[in-house]
């Protein structure tokens, strides 16, 4: 573990910059924002609505494919989810790991919440987002397809986690 105290969160944005300027790049990268997006309350209280998962790990075997088709929307069974993910994406190595599935894709812990009556059911899949640096990609292909797979599971919310 580095030298920042256990507990304390990862700086991630200051490091992200301090990373690129050390690669020589003279301007900060600029983060995806989207003051537009559909955000809205829930229609009914969480105990009684269907949660899905979202998280940004990447799907498993990717032996068969190639470079060009890693970044994709996939989906996986909450019932029966992979051992390993896809962690050929850039993340904080010094500060944490992957090898917790439940802290990018909190599977336990959701049913947990089922069990104890805090929300109402976990959706029988999960979704992957992939990471990309194509805002526009993110907006116009990868988020409509999410958006038509929660759909199609009839969920009431979603809880995006990153890997």
């Amino acid at each position: 573990m580095s030298d920042r105290e256990a507990g304390t969160p990862v700086p991630y944005m200051e490091r992200t910059r301090h990373y690129y300027r050390a690669l020589g790049y003279e301007s900060d990268y600029v983060w995806a924002h989207h003051s537009d997006a559909p955000f809205a309350h829930l229609a009914k209280p969480l105990r009684a609505s269907t949660v899905a998962l979202i998280t940004t790990a990447g799907p498993p075997d990717l032996s068969n494919r190639d470079a060009r088709n890693r970044k994709h929307v996939w989906s996986g069974e909450v019932q029966n989810p992979p051992a390993t993910f896809d962690t050929d994406v850039a993340w904080d190595r010094e500060a944490t790991h992957t090898d917790d599935r439940e802290t990018f894709l909190p599977i336990d812990a959701m049913k947990r919440l089922v069990a104890d009556g805090t929300i109402g059911a976990l959706s029988p899949r999960f979704h992957g987002a992939p990471t990309d640096y194509s805002h526009r990609k993110t907006k116009e292909e990868d988020a409509p397809e999410i958006l038509r797979r929660l759909r199609e599971d009839k969920v009431d919310a979603a809880l995006l986690t990153a890997l």
